[in-house]
């Protein structure tokens, strides 16, 4: 009976099964009779998510600190992981356990169902976000770059409606030039900057915003827009390429994008807005947002018969509506607060306009800020103005040049902060991201001259401007000081009579060839001379030259100095580096005995022979750079501790039989921050070990050393730790450089011409940095230098640091150049370049791929440099990840 009965039960059973009502009904029965047990899972599970959550929240906030984003899948995760209402469940079910008895829980069947039904779908809901969590891979992505570079913007007044103007031209005219015109100081670079940082905030359709600062002289700076542009669109720069070169690589870059180029400083074929200056309130609001809160303070006080605000107004009206003055003259009486300075210095400033039409009447209004600072600043600052309008100054150049003149009294520090001071008088500007030169708006560099014009002494300023000829031998009579830098003279082949002269600044004149032999015969108050980066070949006979200083012949093709160089007995700094054609300085430097700075490094004259380092009489020495051609002078000048200490540039070149060297062996020049090696055809290794004194080098080139095979870089500390430009250039020999990770301070690596490296960092790095030549061990030289120094240089992991502590390589690393290396296979494997903006690559016909990917941080990079025919031959990990390289970072050249 009972087969029978089931017999008849079959079919239902099959069509109740086909349904799903059976599982759910299983799943109801199993919700129901688990309870306990599936709380307990969903309480372990729990403890799981949590402990993903954790995790994954930590890698988004390793995203967020890299600037990325977090990948919105996993923001959706997180959401979700958020909205889990588990507490509610655990209070039911708390609640649900009280009634333990069997006849308790019957009584409750319906509310045991209940919750054992939300705690399976709970768990169920848990489960699958532990799935997910678990299979993250990418918890964030680089956001897109943005289409402008944000300017440095300051409160504005008054510009609102040239603003509006620039929006509507730009989109609605069908003009492809836009000029906006205005006098000096009125606000043109203000507004344009707002403009560039509007285009970044509007739906435009253009993919790149480009801001060039030029001069607005009568010649442009061609070089120096041709690297804004390169910059900006991140692409290699090559200093020695020709300008019409370099103009089609980038018209080609340029044809790829649509682009809006703002030009601060040029003049234009049209002027479709012109700027005017700021009406009576604008200029008010503007002159009282550069006082200090106590002269505000002063100006608005209530009282009727307020002295401070009514002298505040005239100097105020005084400045003409001219932004540049009323920020130059505001920020001068900013801490004004007595009537009695304010009424000093309205009288001062109303006193200066007299008589005084068109632009003059500018400067008179700015020459406040000059008045209030102290002579020798005033000195410094107009010195200021012999530089070209365009480009940037060297701090280190202005302090020497004043040194010279006598403005310091031989104290470098001061001139550091003369220039911080006249930085914060608004007469000095930072130069970007430079924190080694200044520059000067193009206004107060002419308020320079103008103010020079009402002095006693006279400049003659005809930097920059594109000369053919110099100016005539009549101009020369009056001036104190000549600058001609920057232009393309050829000659100067007359005797000028310049009696009262204290510098001429002649560098940068690439074709300057020829002086007369009379040329300096009537400077007898010359103090500053600098002919740096021309052609000459020779230096007529100076000895008239009694007050000379400074003396500056680098970079030029001067064979021999003059036999009585000798006299110049004032003489403090000579600069002679980089001259490849000076073979004798006819013992002329030895006898300079007030010498301060003599500079010989990478000169073609260099120390032969031990008797011929005789240096020792030049006691005030604080700066030598030198080259020498052999061994025996390197110890003998290394053991001299008077010439060691001041040698801060290092020159060795062509050193026979020196087939080792140790960098401790130059522990005696302590101020060592450059070292040149090349030409040392003997040399088969380099050490740098374990440092014993505070080490600064910073600059290390390795050049035509065809016997090089091993460089040994020791943990740390070690002497090449600061250095931060590397560059081997025809080492045919040299197979290994995996020792670079050693560097942490590298910011560049040029590698070039070195036939047998096969790779920039060897692949299994945990061989250490020692292995050459392919070997696992060093060769018999090495095993009796390290002998020598009872060290262990076979190195477990070169990713470690020397407290075994995890560390991340190349931190600094910006740069990486490579050049016809046609064994390289490879550079390094992926990691992280946290800092890289740039890779350039050149007749490596082997190397397949690069060291970036997707799971690395690469987020600085700009550009990526190489031939088309290169580029296509990379190995990518798919073909998404190589389009989206192309079209982001190569550069073809």
């Amino acid at each position: 009976m009972v087969e029978a009965a089931g017999s008849c039960l079959q079919p239902l059973w099959e069509c109740l099964d086909g349904t799903g009502m059976i599982d759910v009904a299983k799943q109801k029965i199993s919700s129901f009779l688990r309870l306990k047990s599936n709380w307990s899972d969903l309480d372990k599970a729990r403890d799981s998510l949590q402990a993903i959550e954790m995790t994954v929240k930590a890698e988004v906030t390793r995203e967020l600190d890299k600037l990325n984003i977090c990948d919105p899948q996993v923001q959706v995760w997180l959401n979700r992981v958020e909205e889990l209402q588990l507490d509610t469940i655990d209070e039911d079910y708390s609640q649900f356990m009280e009634y333990s008895c069997l006849c308790q829980c019957t009584m409750h069947a319906g509310r045991r169902a209940c919750t054992g039904k939300r705690v399976v779908e709970a768990l169920e809901e848990v489960n699958k976000l532990i799935d997910e969590g678990r299979g993250f891979k990418k918890f964030g992505f680089k956001p897109l770059p943005d289409i402008v570079e944000h300017l440095p913007q300051i409160e504005t007044f008054g510009l609102e409606s040239m603003l509006t103007q620039l929006h509507d031209l730009l989109e609605k005219s069908d003009s492809s030039v836009i000029g906006v015109w205005g006098q000096g100081g009125i606000g043109k670079t203000t507004l344009l900057h707002i403009f560039n940082n509007d285009l970044g905030r509007k739906a435009h359709d253009y993919q790149v915003v480009i801001f060039i600062e030029v001069s607005n002289s009568e010649t442009l700076n061609t070089v120096d827009i041709q690297q804004t542009i390169s910059e900006r669109l991140n692409l290699p720069w090559n200093e020695a390429e020709a300008v019409e070169k370099r103009a089609k690589f980038l018209v080609k870059a340029l044809a790829r994008k649509r682009f809006v180029v703002l030009l601060d400083d040029m003049g234009a074929q049209r002027s479709l807005i012109k700027m005017q200056v700021l009406d009576a309130a604008a200029a008010w609001n503007l002159f009282l947002s550069k006082l200090s809160n106590e002269a505000s303070a002063a100006v608005k006080s209530p009282n009727s018969n307020n002295v401070v605000r009514e002298r505040a107004k005239v100097i105020c009206k005084s400045c003409g509506g001219l932004p540049l003055a009323l920020n130059i003259v505001g920020t001068a009486v900013a801490g004004l607060e007595e009537p009695d300075d304010w009424i000093s210095a309205a009288d001062a400033i109303t006193v200066n306009m007299d008589s005084i039409d068109g632009v003059d009447e500018m400067f008179a209004q700015l020459k406040y800020s000059y008045d209030r600072l102290t002579p020798t600043q005033q000195k410094c600052f107009l010195y200021c103005a012999l530089f070209p309008e365009y480009g940037s100054i060297s701090k280190e150049q202005l302090v020497d040049y004043w040194l010279a003149e006598g403005f310091l009294l031989n104290d470098c520090e001061n001139g550091y902060q003369i220039i911080r001071s006249l930085v914060s008088a608004c007469l000095l500007q930072t130069s970007g991201s430079m924190s080694s030169k200044v520059k000067m708006h193009h206004v107060t560099r002419r308020l320079g001259i103008w103010l020079v014009n009402k002095t006693d002494q006279k400049f003659l300023v005809q930097a920059g401007m594109a000369l053919d000829n110099a100016p005539s031998p009549q101009k020369w009579k009056g001036p104190t000081r000549i600058s001609i830098m920057f232009n393309d003279i050829k000659e100067l082949s007359f005797s000028p009579k310049c009696k009262n002269l204290t510098t001429l600044l002649v560098q940068n004149n690439p074709n300057l060839n020829k002086l007369s032999l009379g040329f300096f015969k009537f400077m007898p108050t010359l103090k500053v001379l600098d002919l740096s980066h021309t052609a000459i070949t020779l230096l007529p006979e100076c000895e008239t030259l009694v007050a000379l200083q400074h003396l500056n012949l680098s970079h030029t093709n001067i064979t021999v100095l003059p036999e009585r160089l000798w006299l110049l007995k004032e003489l403090r700094h000579l600069d002679l580096s980089v001259t490849g054609a000076l073979e004798d300085t006819l013992d002329n430097c030895s006898k300079l005995h007030k010498l301060r700075v003599l500079n010989l490094f990478r000169s073609h004259y260099g120390i032969h022979d031990v008797n011929d380092l005789n240096l020792d009489s030049l006691k005030a020495l604080l700066f030598l750079g030198i080259t020498i051609y052999s061994e025996d002078v390197l110890k003998k000048l290394n053991k001299t501790n008077p010439l060691a200490k001041p040698t801060h540039r290092l020159n060795l070149k062509y050193c026979r039989e020196m087939h080792s060297m140790r960098i401790s062996d130059l522990n005696h020049m302590e101020h060592l921050e450059e070292l040149y090696i090349e030409s040392c055809y003997d040399l088969t290794t380099l050490v740098s070990d374990a440092e014993l004194t505070t080490s600064c080098l910073q600059f290390l080139t390795l050049s035509v050393l065809p016997s090089l095979e091993n460089v040994i870089v020791e943990p740390m500390p070690h002497h090449f730790r600061y250095v931060r430009k590397l560059v081997i250039m025809k080492c045919p020999k040299l197979q290994n450089i995996t020792w670079i990770l050693r560097l942490e301070m590298l910011e560049r690596l040029v590698v070039s011409h070195c036939d047998e490296v096969v790779q920039i960092v060897d692949s299994d790095e945990n061989s250490g940095v020692q292995k050459s030549n392919g070997q696992d061990h060093p060769s018999e030289e090495q095993e009796d230098l390290h002998n020598e120094q009872d060290c262990d240089y076979q190195i477990t992991s070169v990713s470690e640091s020397s407290d075994g502590a995890a560390r991340t390589d190349f931190l600094k690393l910006r740069s990486i150049v490579l050049t016809d290396l046609k064994k390289l296979k490879s550079i390094c494997k992926p990691r992280d370049f946290p800092s890289l903006d740039t890779i350039r690559v050149e007749d490596c016909p082997n190397l397949r791929n690069i060291p970036l990917s997707s799971t690395h941080d690469f987020g600085k990079l700009k550009q990526v440099c190489g031939s088309f025919d290169w580029w296509e031959k990379l190995r990518w990990e798919d073909k998404k990840e190589a389009a989206q390289m192309e079209s982001k970072y190569f550069i073809p050249i």
